[in-house]
């Protein structure tokens, strides 16, 4: 397979069925924010070495790719017969177990904190703030155009678990919470 194809030589690309659309178009910045949060979870997965936190990293990246190729695929009786998976509300459920699991052993949260401590911290800090940008992008996108509902919900959660996470290597690396000072 080709890496270049030229079909996207003047701005345009196909999504899932075969629709052409400009390469401007909100659907390709929301699932386009995706791929760059992808991206910054592949790297921050090269700075953990916990092994739970790196797994679920992993896992969080194949998600995505499905989470990605739903929105690459407006819902239509075309692409009804492409058989797409699509996110529903066992992704949810599972963002909502990891945080309880990685919550329960931090400090209850009294102010404000800022990202840093560790490297690792400071990436999964990244990935939230992507992730709540791919959210507004993916909400800017429902405005106009039909998209599964579930996919807001697991990027809302999904963005929770960063922080989480973010604390959590901090906490393992024996490095406090960096409090906001006014």
């Amino acid at each position: 397979m080709k890496i270049y194809t030229k079909t996207g030589d003047k701005g345009e690309t196909s999504l899932f069925g075969g629709e052409r659309v400009k390469k401007s178009a909100q659907r390709l910045k929301a699932y386009g924010t995706i791929d760059e949060l992808n991206s910054f979870i592949g790297l921050t997965v090269v700075e953990t070495d916990d092994k739970s936190v790196n797994e679920l990293l992993q896992k969080i990246q194949n998600d995505l790719f499905s989470l990605g190729a739903d929105l690459a695929t407006p819902e239509n009786e075309k692409t009804k017969k492409l058989n797409i998976f699509r996110v529903d509300k066992n992704f949810i459920s599972h963002i909502e177990e990891y945080i309880d699991k990685f919550q329960k052993d931090l400090d209850e949260l009294k102010s404000f904190i800022l990202p840093g401590g560790t490297k690792s911290s400071s990436l999964l800090h990244i990935c939230r703030a992507v992730c709540r940008r791919a959210e507004r992008e993916i909400v800017e996108l429902d405005k106009t155009e039909k998209i599964n509902g579930n996919i807001i919900v697991y990027i809302n959660r999904l963005s929770d678990l960063f922080f989480v996470l973010s604390r959590y290597e901090n906490k393992i690396a024996g490095k406090p919470d960096i409090k906001w000072a006014p």
